[in-house]
């Protein structure tokens, strides 16, 4: 890789626009630059998760869905490059089916919270579903890879997984939607 990133204030975006990886340029508001922030601000929510004490798995699994999201934010940096693959997402659907089946099926809706790790993910889940609707918005716009949008739509199935298992490694119980509770 070299020395990529070895000036990181360059001035050519102070006048409201920013270079994508082919060399054209679009204005900081475009709907791929939206998409691609969005999709970073995922990325650094799960950083904020990892910062938390999660079991080995589940750090595990952020790990790798990081990785797959610097991909995804490849993608949408380069028009016309495809990066994630079937098989990230295979993987992905397989993790969701393994972390699901260790947790008690669930009888009532559940309020994002419990333990902090837990709430990083619930938000993190918030997070992903607006990416994912940047991406089918850009989508109808451009022509998109479309493993990026399947990919967002596993993975906040996978983060709402994955926060019920964080309450459970911390000992805490599911917050449960009690309707009518202020009635």
């Amino acid at each position: 890789m070299g020395h990529r990133l070895s000036k990181i204030t360059t001035r050519t975006g102070d006048d409201g626009s920013t270079g994508l990886g082919d060399g054209s340029r679009v204005g900081k508001d475009h709907p791929r630059i939206a998409a691609l922030g969005d999709v970073d601000e995922l990325n650094s929510q799960l950083g904020a998760v990892l910062a938390e004490d999660v079991p080995a798995a589940l750090r595990d699994s952020l790990g790798r869905v990081q990785n797959d999201l610097f991909d995804l934010g490849g993608e949408l940096a380069i028009p016309g490059r495809e990066a994630l693959t079937e098989a990230q997402l295979a993987r992905l659907e397989d993790e969701v089916a393994r972390f699901n089946a260790e947790l008690a099926p669930l009888k009532e809706f559940i309020l994002p919270g419990g333990g902090r790790a837990a709430a990083q993910l619930h938000l993190a889940r918030c997070v992903c579903r607006r990416a994912e609707r940047s991406l089918v918005a850009l989508g109808r716009e451009q022509a998109l890879p479309p493993t990026g949008a399947r990919y967002l739509n596993r993975l906040s199935d996978l983060l709402f997984i994955l926060a019920r298992a964080a309450n459970g490694h911390a000992g805490v119980p599911d917050v449960l939607w009690r309707p009518g509770l202020n009635a």
